[in-house]
């Protein structure tokens, strides 16, 4: 099963995060408009322990997987 990065109203707290990715903090909110619902792309949750990544780390890893893809 793949958990994927979306808009989860089960958790209706806004939380601080740092990204996993480079260490920027932003706010996550989950019940709320998020900037990451709004990304046409869905990435895995990590499973490595990780938590989510700031918008540019997402756009970044999304064109990795993108890019991956492709090959």
């Amino acid at each position: 099963m793949v958990r994927l990065m979306t808009n989860q109203s089960a958790n209706t707290d806004s939380r601080r995060i740092v990204c996993s990715g480079c260490g920027t903090e932003f706010t996550c909110s989950p019940a709320g408009p998020c900037w990451c619902a709004d990304e046409s792309f869905r990435l895995p949750m990590p499973v490595d322990g990780g938590d989510c990544l700031c918008r540019d780390c997402l756009q970044q890893a999304a064109a990795q997987a993108a890019s991956t893809a492709a090959t």
